[in-house]
């Protein structure tokens, strides 16, 4: 008997499983008598994470930590009874409709006549005698009603097993919810085994089994590769996969967990009209990433296109997918606080005869300094005629102005700096688009385009433009010595433009601008291109703006300049945000759901840094980059938004270019070089996003290596892993099958590969999105300065608009500006997506970090990692007031901060998300 108890664990332990344990959950074997019963040692202490994370905190020891184990065999036939504990934690909802109450009423009730939460375990092992995965009895989670008032943000149930002291070690668990009201399971540990507790890390709603009828999986914290499964949970893995595949039938359900693949046919309406009809994006014709598909059934004009579903209502996404609730409170906030900011203008703008434009720059600044109302001089004219705006009135005069918008950061520093090439130049290499700017090899620059359709390839641009600004150089020399730099969107925009151009209120050129890299280390522009559409054989399509010389000069020249960040704003927005890191991360997400067990390895790495993505990229197709959306009521391409970024997707876009390293590379602006800490060697050492990249790239890099080696020793391991092999071939070649016969794709063989693929992966997830995306209203909030969309040409001497134009530069450049409609929407569009949300998990942060796998060795180097960002973060702050550094560093010089690590709430311009969450 007393070997008995020891065996297992003597009477059910009772302890807190938030507390740090002195004992392990170990694999045990193949021998299914066997039973672990040595204690081991607390493993030693790790570095803390910088922030404190919600959820339990344990310790956990691996295998190959444990020299010696006592192992005992208990035969079948002398097998004991002993008792164990699941303690289940549950999240609660913070708020619940009227509906909700009634139902969890009910469902409280119920629970005490037997509709319960019913729990049962599953062994790691086979039953001899069933040749069937070992179950335990079914137990109920308690006190269900009873705690069903309990206002904490997580409540903690209980449910006990009867155990035969030879059950094994717990792999799985399954869940059946008889109430009406889903559930937010987070975590289960079980209690009461010799060898310490054994976590589920679940954090995934749990249906109404009269919605979704089988019982849920959910696995142990303990990774395995799928030949190294256990067999009692073998069937459980593969089951659980086909579940989550779905068949690719039907309409889905909001409480749905299918992930499935289609193209893009529901940016369109054409059931509302004819203008509002889109092309599909996706297929031979127009390549394009693949979405989550959701089913809807056809419009009634078009059976190609999918039906829509307008905001307020819900998008399907996986359930598992949808944001949690502080998450929705930040969102929905900035919704409102769009609305409000829009709405007046709108119902202005409906009254008007014309467009209200902004009569001076005063009245920009009225934006941050009164809000909407009074910038506007509406709130007397409307609260006399229309009853909302006086709603709205006292909504800002009850909310410290909840219609005013906060000043942009970008004037925090100097409210003219927007004015200056230097601050123009700086922001090519340490603004919000800092991946389009190019080292130019070829002077003059030359298109890609087809001359047959678009004209010739040459550049107005000539020699005599550009001479008296090299400091004495040739231009030869000039490019010899990589002081020529090159920010070209020619090609991206010239297919588009007599498309664009004949949009009423739209007005762009093809824009290609030269800088010259100073002695200083920084950036000056000396040289623009505007680019037209050639009209006719002998027409003049092309111009040529330099810097200005007296006071006409330098009205068209910010003219210009407003035309190169109008074309900035765009392929930022649409090819190098949007596309990059959006559309083509979510074939990438699909896949990991669909083809990798949430027990592989790989899968946990992935995991934190898929949360949230395809609820942000549903909510953009409906409001977002759909017909008639902000983008396109905002932006210049308008209604061909879309296939500016499918050219992009067709032309340039290529995984192997989208490491860190390899970009740098492609635009020629850092060379290889292995003497360097990063291997490479940067053409403007004082490029903030590439030094900052460069060192977040490592720290992924370094993370994932060690994870990779970790688990596959040698590459046959990498070769054979049939989930591995199955995710990386549909995120290929049905996620970005349009492109899946490119050469270029990385072969998944061996650890080298595999590494650069997942490092690469997390990048575009975290960092690379952080940086393109945090900055937009601290950078764009301010509209002169990178105005999303242009509404006239700069006028040619000979044309009637040039005497307007020398009348009144001022008058001019604001008209040539978004109106004030365009510019609240946009700016409040920006806002929403600069802003962090409350519960944002940073890089080097996790949900449970000690317990979101059981091996010690894994976590150990997961605590490194977030040390070595802590680390980091404290390298930018340095950098940032070393005034050597002139790019991040100086008077009136906004310092770089979108690649550091830490970040609070809010639009704070710096933080980097482990995933692309707004």
């Amino acid at each position: 008997m007393a070997m008995g108890k020891e065996i297992m664990g003597g009477s059910m332990i009772e302890r807190s499983s938030f507390v740090s344990s002195t004992k392990v959950f170990l694999n045990h074997g193949k021998n299914n008598n066997m039973f672990l019963v040595k204690h081991l040692e607390k493993r030693r202490a790790v570095v803390p994470l910088r922030k404190v994370v919600k959820g339990p905190v344990v310790a956990a020891v691996s295998e190959d930590q444990v020299k010696s184990l006592l192992l005992v065999s208990v035969p079948a036939e002398k097998a004991e009874k002993f008792k164990v504990r699941a303690v289940v934690t549950v999240k609660n909802k913070n708020k619940q409709d009227f509906k909700d109450k009634i139902v969890k009423h009910l469902d409280c009730l119920t629970d005490n006549i037997g509709r319960n939460i019913v729990l049962q375990l599953v062994s790691t092992e086979i039953d001899p005698k069933t040749k069937a995965p070992r179950k335990s009895n079914e137990a109920v989670l308690k006190d269900w009603s009873k705690k069903s008032n309990v206002k904490a943000e997580r409540v903690n149930y209980t449910a006990e097993f009867m155990l035969n002291s030879n059950f094994g070690v717990p792999g799985a668990i399954t869940v059946s919810n008889n109430h009406q009201m889903e559930f937010f399971l987070e975590t289960i540990t079980i209690e009461g085994f010799a060898f310490g507790p054994v976590h589920f890390p679940c954090n995934s709603w749990v249906q109404s089994r009269k919605d979704h009828p089988e019982k849920r999986i959910f696995f142990s914290n303990k990774p395995y590769l799928p030949n190294e499964t256990p067999g009692g949970l073998r069937s459980l893995r593969e089951k659980e996969l086909r579940d989550i595949r779905g068949d690719g039938k039907g309409v889905r359900k909001l409480s749905d967990r299918v992930y499935d693949f289609d193209v893009y046919n529901d940016l369109g309406n054409p059931d509302k009209g004819i203008d509002l009809a889109r092309p599909t994006l996706g297929g031979e014709k127009i390549p394009y990433p693949r979405r989550c598909r959701t089913g809807r059934l056809p419009t009634d004009t078009d059976m190609h296109a999918e039906s829509r579903v307008e905001k307020p209502l819900p998008m399907y996404v996986p359930r598992d997918e949808q944001f949690e609730e502080s998450k929705q409170d930040t969102v929905s906030a900035g919704r409102l606080k769009a609305l409000l900011h829009n709405l007046i203008p709108s119902l202005k703008a409906s009254i008007s005869a014309n467009n209200h434009e902004f009569k001076g720059f005063l009245d920009i600044d009225n934006l941050y300094s009164e809000g909407v109302l009074l910038e506007l001089g509406l709130k007397d004219e409307l609260v006399k005629k229309l009853p909302l705006p006086k709603v709205v009135s006292n909504i800002q005069e009850s909310n410290r102005g909840i219609t005013k918008y906060d000043t942009p950061k970008i004037l925090s520093k100097d409210k003219f700096a927007w004015l200056r090439d230097d601050e123009f130049a700086r922001q090519a290499i340490a603004g919000i688009n800092p991946v389009s700017i190019e080292r130019l090899t070829v002077f003059p620059p030359v298109s890609k385009l087809d001359p047959e359709i678009y004209g010739p390839q040459e550049s107005a641009l000539k020699e005599e433009h550009i001479l008296g600004y090299l400091n004495g150089m040739t231009v030869q020399q000039a490019l010899k010595e990589n002081k020529l730099f090159i920010l070209d969107h020619h090609d991206a925009y010239l297919p588009f433009l007599q498309r664009i151009n004949a949009l009423d209120g739209r007005k762009a050129y093809a824009t290609r601008t030269i800088f010259f890299l100073t002695s200083l280390g920084t950036l000056t522009p000396i040289a623009i291109e505007l680019s037209l559409p050639p009209s006719g054989p002998s027409s003049c399509s092309k111009r040529v703006v330099r810097p200005a010389v007296d006071a006409t000069t330098n009205w068209l020249w910010q003219l210009a300049k407003a035309h190169v960040c109008s074309n900035d704003v765009g392929v930022h927005q649409l090819v190098n945000h949007w596309l990059r890191t959006h559309a083509s991360m979510e074939p990438f997400i699909l896949a990991t759901h669909r083809q990798m067990s949430a027990m592989h390895p790989i899968f946990k790495l992935l995991d934190p840094h898929m949360r949230y993505t395809m609820e942000i990229n549903a909510s953009a197709r409906q409001t977002l980059v759909n017909a008639d959306g902000v983008i396109e009521s905002c932006f210049t391409p308008g209604q061909y938004a879309m296939e500016i970024s499918a050219a992009a997707y067709k032309s340039s876009w290529r995984f192997d270019m989208e490491s860190l390293p390899a970009d740098l590379i492609r635009r020629g602006m850092a060379v290889p070089d292995p003497t360097q800490p990063h291997g490479l060697k940067l053409l403007i050492e004082d490029y903030p996003y590439a030094a900052d990249g460069l060192q977040i790239w490592s720290a992924i890099e370094n993370w994932v290596r060690t994870y990779v080696n970790h688990y596959y020793p040698n590459s046959s391991l990498i070769c054979n892993d049939k989930e591995l092999q199955a995710w990386y071939y549909e995120s290929v070649n049905v996620g970005h099958g349009d492109l899946s016969q490119e050469s270029w794709w990385p072969t998944l063989d061996n650890a080298d590969n595999l590494v650069s693929v997942l490092t690469t992966l997390i990048w575009l997830a975290s960092a690379q999105h952080a940086a393109l995306n945090f900055g937009q209203y601290p950078y764009g909030g301010y509209v002169p300065s990178r105005p999303p969309l242009m509404r006239r040409l700069i006028p040619e001497e000979n044309e009637p608009e040039y005497a307007i134009f020398l009348a009144d530069p001022q008058k001019y450049f604001l008209s040539a500006m978004p109106n004030v409609l365009q510019a609240t929407k946009f700016m409040a569009m920006v806002d929403i997506l600069s802003t962090h949300s409350p519960d944002e998990e940073y890089l080097g942060e996790r949900q449970q970090p000690s317990v979101w796998t059981s091996d010690t060795e894994i976590i150990d180097a997961f605590y490194e990692f977030s040390a070595e960002l802590r680390r980091i973060d404290k390298e930018i702050d340095r950098k940032n007031i070393d005034t050597s550094l002139r790019n991040r560093c100086g008077a009136g010089v906004l310092p770089y901060e979108l690649l550091a690590p830490s970040s609070g709430p809010g639009v704070t311009c710096r933080g980097i998300p482990n995933s692309v969450s707004i």
